[in-house]
């Protein structure tokens, strides 16, 4: 195994959080029932495990994760109506063609790819 860096994420209810990412193109590897590793066969895992109670006060949320995926016109069709900015998505002034979702607990989820180098 290479190096890499996965992100741990707290959830209040860990199936609706796993059911958000698999629409992501992320699976669940083997793991127990109170801790979700997820992988997407492109280099991105993640870990959900239960938030401890009071962590995630609703629209408070302090956690955020950024995917970074080639085909986010397909993603952002696979969310139209759920995306934060209602227009779709676009190239932003620090250089990403990206779009903004609301994740489970109000995670801040941004899906995007560098500008220059969309085909």
């Amino acid at each position: 195994m290479e190096q890499r860096l996965t992100a741990i994420l707290p959830c209040n209810d860990l199936d609706r959080a796993q059911a958000f990412f698999e629409r992501l193109g992320f699976s669940r590897e083997e793991s127990p029932d109170d801790y979700r590793m997820l992988s997407d066969g492109l280099g991105g895992f993640l870990h959900l495990q239960p938030a401890v109670e009071g962590w995630l006060t609703p629209g408070r949320n302090p956690f955020g994760l950024y995917l970074y995926r080639k085909d986010i016109d397909a993603l952002a069709a696979a969310f139209k109506g759920e995306m934060i900015e209602k227009g779709g998505p676009g190239d932003k002034p620090w250089g990403m063609y990206e779009f903004t979702l609301n994740g489970p607990d109000d995670t801040l989820i941004r899906v995007g790819w560098p500008t220059g180098l969309r085909d």
